[in-house]
């Protein structure tokens, strides 16, 4: 098939789109009236293709001469397709959309693409950027990727994720913001919010909020596993971040792979209809996972393709990714009057609405700009911003006898074999990134330090020998301190990246053991996409980084932070655990009738035999190179009504050398209740910036949304009684005070 390119043809497509021939062609209607106008032209072939997402590739050169991607561009042309994902760069979208607009009404497509931490400039990964604290941040970074991945003729992320998840064996926690439901909540509206902006510009992309729900929770960590969890636990819980990304404006929702009350998340009615279009009022639509409505018949759910599709449109989900079953089914489907039309109509009405909402019905090539694609991508102020971005991610976990920051003056012997790997330094979700662009540390450190010098201490795969360890110990003997690099690649992060062992390898542990016995100080930096187990690594170290996975910017960022260039500020959003038997462990647990004390029989309490209740790093934990004291907390009242605010105030004063910003987290608990409530729930947080010997006061307003929860039903209650409030660094170095709610 023959391709033709050029301005001639965008602009002989646009102005037959100016001509408003028809009510939906007439842009000074309303988008309701002019998605209404074009449903009642539609067929019912049309609507069904406005609800099939195909995978797209290549369309433009030896590409389209594949048999697979001609059957493709015939759809197309049908109106057999109402989306594409993976179709990217203006060349390509300018292709296939041209084809699309042959279509005999003339309806453009809509092209999706994971763009989780950047297009091409690549911020680091959503676990580790939610560390920073910094919404404005955070919304920021969001405005950069839909900039560069809008440039690329993209009109639609599959991001935010809003799994809560407290199992650091899924591969999948690096996309999202932890385990806490009110961070998640914000950290998801916060992405939505810059994702999306006000979609009155070719600048954002819809945003898609996924996993529809609970998804975080899936069985031993493993991807695609099945979830198990009550109503309260889902409304208290794993919902709250969903809620506050669909408030935040979020487009579109996307259904988890799992089941949930056993049934499954693509065809579970009560999540999509019940709880996400009549309780939240969401407004716009439905996309499955690659193939999920298909996998309901793996599930045991759907008899065959027929029902899963009919199963899944009844539930209310809308678009199929990929498993091309409701195009296929649904005429057939709606002819048997198994399904409506006006179930049908409400579906591909929510896609065509999104279509009009973007602009693409008035200029189906309004993403499809050369001159800005090359002008907005990978520039040296995204890459400036996804720097910052990348500082304000690292956790200083340890600091003995403040090894660091590094002395520039001095030698250093920096080891490990990711710290020059640039591949390693790239996780799953890499949009268009490319590691070759990806600054190494070995690369930021010799930028800051004349006097270095590198070697491996171990391979690829994490093993080590005597061989690598003896030229490791002669690096270390003659320098002044130590940087090793450990962790796992960047590789093993994301989507089917679960591991049974989310701990640091024998190898590298080898090597820990033989650099302490050099005397010199060793700094451990940490590259993983997830929290380690890091148990067996902290006592061999005198300083332990938390160095994630940290995107294009990663080697200039760490070498920033270690040099005391940048004063860390991040604090963990998981528990990092103490040994692989606590996890599943979280902060916001429950107590238990037995909790901490004997019955008079002999210490019998919730406990483990052979190692601690506590991990080795809780939620909310992060150093810096100075230090923070914090005063008893003020309440402004001891009692309360439902109806009043509580102000609560405490003083931090800075009490080292040097400036730095504090998160101060305000946290709270209900004594007795309904239905139980958490041991600590974070309720609100301030960061701040303290300059060396200041002391700021730190204020917070509790009000009874902060005092309330949710009851099976997913309805909020507030009840009198007893409760607590904690201020603090993290959720377990905090200070109390006690009110009574009347």
């Amino acid at each position: 098939m023959k391709f033709i390119f050029g301005i001639a043809l965008c602009s002989i497509t646009v102005n037959s789109f100016a001509q408003t021939k028809f009510p939906y062609q007439n842009p000074a209607l309303t988008i309701e009236k002019r998605v209404a106008d074009l449903l009642g032209r539609m067929t019912v072939e049309e609507k069904a293709g406005q609800l099939n997402q195909l995978n797209g590739g290549a369309f433009t050169g030896p590409a389209v001469n594949n048999v697979g991607q001609n059957e493709k561009i015939k759809m197309v042309q049908s109106g057999a397709v109402g989306s594409l994902l993976n179709v990217v760069g203006v060349a390509d979208t300018r292709a296939i959309q041209t084809e699309a607009v042959k279509s005999r009404l003339h309806i453009p497509l809509i092209f999706g693409y994971d763009v989780i931490h950047g297009y091409k400039t690549i911020f680091p990964i959503p676990l580790a950027e939610a560390c920073s604290w910094d919404l404005e941040a955070i919304e920021k970074n969001s405005s950069i990727a839909a900039k560069e991945a809008s440039a690329a003729g993209v009109h639609w992320t599959f991001a935010p994720m809003c799994d809560v998840s407290n199992d650091p064996r899924w591969g999948r926690v690096m996309e999202g913001a932890g385990e806490d439901p009110y961070y998640a909540g914000l950290v998801s509206a916060a992405r939505v919010k810059g994702f999306q902006g006000n979609l009155n510009d070719n600048k954002h992309v819809l945003a898609c909020v996924k996993h529809f729900a609970a998804y975080g929770l899936v069985e031993a960590g493993r991807e695609y596993n099945q979830v198990d969890v009550s109503r309260v636990m889902l409304w208290n819980k794993y919902l709250p971040p969903y809620k506050a990304a669909v408030n935040a404006g979020a487009a579109t929702v996307m259904n988890a792979f799992s089941v949930v009350d056993g049934v499954p998340a693509s065809a579970n009615k009560y999540l999509v209809t019940d709880v996400l279009k009549n309780k939240w009022g969401f407004k716009g639509f439905v996309v499955s996972d690659w193939a999920s409505f298909g996998e309901e018949i793996n599930h045991g759910y759907a008899e065959d393709e027929k029902d899963a599709a009919l199963k899944s449109l009844q539930a209310g989900s809308m678009m199929d990714m990929e498993s091309k079953i409701s195009q296929k089914y649904l005429p057939e489907l709606l002819k048997e009057k198994k399904i409506t039309t006006q179930q049908l109509d409400e579906a591909a009405g929510k896609i065509l609405y999104q279509k009009f909402r973007l602009g693409l019905f008035d200029d189906p090539f309004k993403f499809c700009n050369e001159a800005n694609e090359k002008a907005v991508m990978f520039t040296a102020e995204n890459r400036a911003i996804a720097k910052t971005a990348a500082e304000k991610s690292i956790v200083l976990l340890k600091n003995n006898n403040n090894i660091l920051p590094l002395d520039k003056n001095k030698k250093v012997a920096l080891i490990g074999f990711y710290a020059n790997s640039k591949p390693d330094l790239f996780d799953f979700w890499i949009g268009q990134g490319n590691s070759n662009d990806a600054v190494t540390v070995y690369e930021g450190l010799k930028s800051k330090i004349s006097n270095i010098s590198f070697c491996n201490g171990y391979n690829g795969d994490n093993s080590s020998s005597e061989t690598l360890i003896n030229e490791a110990i002669q690096n270390a003997t003659a320098a002044d301190v130590v940087v090793v690099n450990i962790g796992i690649s960047g590789k093993m992060a994301g989507e089917d990246r679960s591991l049974a062992y989310p701990q640091i390898s024998d190898g590298q542990i080898a090597l820990l053991k033989a650099l302490q016995k050099t005397g010199k100080p060793v700094v451990a930096l940490v590259s993983s996409a997830r929290p380690l187990i890091l148990t067996l690594a902290e006592p061999l170290v005198d300083a332990l980084v938390q160095g994630w996975i940290l995107g294009t910017e990663h080697g200039n960022a760490v070498a920033s932070m270690l040099v005391g260039d940048y004063n860390p500020s991040a604090k963990t959003v998981m528990t990092f655990p103490y040994a692989i038997g606590q996890i599943p462990i979280y902060y916001n647990h429950f107590n238990t009738g037995r909790p901490t004390t004997t019955d008079g029989l002999g210490n019998w309490y919730s406990r483990y035999r052979d190692i601690p209740n506590e991990p080795l790093y809780p939620f909310g934990y992060g150093l810096s190179y100075t230090s923070y004291d914090y005063s008893e907390v003020k309440l402004s009242s001891s009692t309360i009504t439902k109806s009043a605010t509580l102000k609560v105030t405490i003083n931090v004063k800075n009490t080292g050398l040097m400036d730095g910003e504090e998160t101060v987290q305000l946290y709270i608990r209900d004594y007795a209740a309904s239905v139980i409530r958490p041991v600590k729930e974070l309720k609100a947080f301030k960061k701040i910036m303290i300059k060396a010997g200041e002391t700021k006061e730190v204020s917070f307003s509790l009000t009874k949304d902060d005092l309330s929860f949710y009851d099976a039903d997913g309805n909020s209650i507030i009840e009198s009684g007893k409760f607590s409030v904690f201020v603090g660094p993290n959720s377990r170095d905090t200070k109390k005070a006690d009110f009574i709610l009347n």
